[in-house]
């Protein structure tokens, strides 16, 4: 089912390439339907490949979604050009008295700084603190995964003695709850970090449910108040060349990455990887969608006190 974007968004003709469905504004305005709003708060630096990963995820579902995508503005992006973030994406402070029954913060490249050192870190809290009355669930991926336990639940990332980069394998540590449902005993996932959120302290806290883990990546997926606040440690909405493209970007840094575990053919860089987690990755963002989303959210978001 169709994903609703701005007539002009230029990854609209990628996605009509890849036979998405994606649904202009003329048209959408003639269904007589609400459709899910849901909200991006795009921190990543390629803010359009990111937006390619994350709507080709948001397409799977029998849902209209209505994608908003913000920005901070505290930070000024140096990889996405200005006219492109002004024309597409609205500042928090434009978007602040609406209601969304979705919200998705993205990772970002500020990891191995302390929260309180980012530029946007006042505003991220405003925004993260905002969603608790305004969203009916909020996604946080990777950092912005990292960023929300920190806020909501105080415990800090710590550094990994290396960056963790590559496919690592995962398992579902419970099936009944409805945001891995149909997924496999075990699976793959892509992790591309610097720090992790110490496993030890995520299990001693009540208020927290691991849903996912790994004996070499650690907790994959968590969550709090019932779906409220879902926490994604990894990239699965990550494209096939993604680690890719950051291994040889390290590589032309001259800072000497290891390979991504588990992701080129015999560990070789020059071979094509494998695509080997996008139905995880759209078994993940449909259940969010459909049982944390379009299942518990008002038809009336603004009419429904939170």
């Amino acid at each position: 089912m169709p994903i609703r974007v701005q007539n002009d968004l230029p990854v609209k003709e990628i996605l009509e390439q890849e036979n998405i469905f994606v649904m202009d504004e003329m048209r959408a305005a003639h269904q007589d339907i609400r459709p899910i709003s849901i909200g991006l708060l795009n921190l990543m630096p390629l803010k359009e490949d990111t937006e390619l990963q994350i709507l080709r995820a948001l397409s799977n579902s029998p849902l209209q979604v209505d994608v908003t995508f913000v920005r901070v503005t505290s930070h000024v992006s140096k990889n996405t050009s200005t006219s492109h973030i002004y024309k597409f994406y609205e500042a928090f402070d434009d978007i602040k008295d609406k209601r969304f029954d979705g919200f998705i913060i993205t990772g970002a490249p500020v990891e191995q700084m302390p929260f309180e050192d980012v530029d946007y870190w006042e505003e991220l809290k405003r925004i993260m603190e905002w969603t608790k009355t305004n969203v009916v669930s909020t996604l946080h991926l990777c950092w912005g995964a990292q960023a929300g336990i920190y806020y909501h639940y105080g415990i800090d990332k710590v550094q990994l003695p290396e960056k963790r980069s590559g496919l690592f394998w995962h398992h579902v540590r419970n099936r009944k709850i409805p945001i891995v449902r149909g997924f496999d005993d075990k699976f793959l996932a892509p992790h591309s970090r610097h720090t992790e959120v110490p496993q030890d302290l995520l299990e001693k806290d009540d208020r927290i449910t691991i849903l996912a883990d790994s004996e070499e990546a650690g907790v994959y997926l968590c969550m709090a108040q019932d779906g409220r606040q879902i926490f994604v440690m990894g990239h699965p909405e990550y494209d096939r060349m993604t680690l890719d493209s950051e291994y040889k970007r390290d590589l032309g840094k001259g800072l000497n990455p290891q390979i991504p575990e588990n992701y080129y053919p015999n560990d070789d860089p020059e071979k094509k990887p494998m695509l080997t987690w996008r139905a995880h990755c759209n078994n993940l963002y449909t259940n969010w969608l459909n049982y944390y989303v379009y299942q518990v959210t008002p038809y009336d978001l603004y009419g429904t006190p939170f």
